[in-house]
């Protein structure tokens, strides 16, 4: 078992043409080599800027590398209380930018000829209670109504239909998701923006950022200075950096996933006869897909807390339990990967884009990286042209958490008192 990222594992590194770049000037400075900074970087290089990309580590070595692949449509919280809660018409109107993600994700591959195995299988959210499936139901009839009619609901009975468990009491399809080789991308995407003249340059730390007299910035690296008009930071939890207003809003929460051997197509053709992406209803939630060779990969919260290779070992187990409750065919096989990553939630779990004292930001996808990062670093080339409008979450403030500065101390309090409401709810 490879204590590593299967995704990471199983496509090419990215290759940099700017191996030797010490410092310069540009257009505008990307903070972060992910999803988001590299469709970024594509996008504001077709618009003819000047780009530079620093990245800590290696292009696509975190979150977004380090996912389960899914390309999911629909919010991580229900449908129903997020409506009530926020209004009817502004739900709706950021349920269609999480459908515009997948829409970019898809149009992209096709543009730049990415081979990542992308396709729109669609995603099961199954009712781990029975009266989950109420709620999934009461969400649907509101989805159907108003902003996805292609949604439907499937009943315990039907359930057989789309996989081979007992263990769930019913399902919400919703039939726009997708999924793909998510490394294969990022680095697909990366390798795109520098074709069309942007420098990516890995192992780039920002360790300053310094405004001048005229509003032009110095950004300071371990590869020397850059002077810029313009910074995005797509830096998400990196707690490299002087961000710590962004580390003061951002909870970096631990998400697991194992991924078996190669599996026999008769037998994922009775565990997940669809193909589709699919999660539960659980807050200790579990995730799973079949991958583009034919493994199961199975993930989730597992433990609240940080990714580390003691901590990824222990989460690899627990998952290995409840991958065998969900298919008990699958309880001797063999784990051929085993990695942590890190989610950066908001405390609403809905992402945050802007920009504060000229520094433009887009973070905070919460579980829904994959499209809405790259949503997202597509809309902030047009964003940081004077698009204000088009930002989904412009009329969002984002006030620092309480007690929170950077260290997510309390992930232990939280966890207990979510493995509680699993219990009770």
């Amino acid at each position: 078992m490879q204590f590593s990222s299967y995704w990471l594992d199983t496509t090419q590194p990215f290759v940099s043409s700017s191996p030797d770049m010490q410092g310069g000037s540009c257009d505008v400075v990307v903070v972060g080599g992910g999803i988001t900074g590299s469709a970024a970087a594509l996008a504001l290089t077709k618009k003819g800027a000047r780009v530079i990309v620093c990245e800590a580590g290696t292009v696509g070595q975190a979150a977004s590398g380090r996912n389960g692949g899914m390309c999911n449509n629909g919010f991580a919280q229900d449908y129903a209380s997020l409506s009530q809660r926020i209004g009817t018409e502004l739900a709706n109107r950021l349920y269609l930018a999480f459908d515009a993600g997948v829409d970019t994700v898809e149009r992209l591959v096709r543009e730049e000829s990415i081979d990542c195995d992308f396709v729109r299988r669609g995603k099961l959210k199954l009712a781990a209670k029975p009266e989950h499936f109420d709620k999934l139901a009461r969400s649907q009839a509101l989805l159907a109504a108003s902003v996805d009619p292609d949604t439907c609901l499937v009943t315990k009975a039907e359930l057989r239909d789309e996989i081979g468990s007992d263990r769930y009491h019913g399902g919400l399809i919703f039939k726009k998701s997708a999924g793909m080789h998510v490394g294969r991308y990022v680095r697909g995407l990366a390798n795109a923006a520098q074709a069309r003249g942007a420098h990516v340059l890995e192992h780039a730390p920002v360790l300053g950022l310094q405004r001048e007299s005229r509003g032009a910035y110095v950004v300071r690296t371990s590869r020397g200075e850059i002077r810029t008009p313009q910074v995005l930071l797509a830096s998400g939890i990196s707690q490299v950096g002087p961000f710590g207003w962004i580390r003061r809003r951002i909870v970096p929460v631990g998400a697991f996933i194992i991924v078996t051997e190669p599996l026999p197509l008769e037998l994922l053709d009775r565990l997940l006869p669809t193909r589709r992406m699919a999660t539960d209803t659980k807050n200790f939630v579990n995730f799973f897909r079949v991958t583009p060779d034919n493994r199961m990969l199975f993930g989730g919260r597992a433990r609240f807390a940080t990714s580390n290779p003691r901590s990824d070992e222990q989460s690899g187990q627990i998952l290995r339990q409840q991958m065998a409750t969900v298919f008990p065919e699958l309880a001797n096989v063999r784990i051929d990967y085993c990695w942590g990553g890190m989610v950066d939630m908001t405390a609403n779990r809905l992402p945050r884009a802007g920009q504060r004292d000229g520094v433009y930001y887009s973070m905070g996808y919460s579980g829904h990286g994959t499209h809405m990062a790259t949503l997202m670093g597509t809309l902030m080339a047009e964003i940081m042209d004077g698009r204000a409008d088009l930002n989904p979450w412009k009329d969002f403030n984002w006030p620092a958490i309480p007690g929170h500065f950077g260290r997510p101390w309390f992930l232990p309090f939280v966890g207990a008192w979510y493995r509680l409401k699993d219990t009770l709810q």
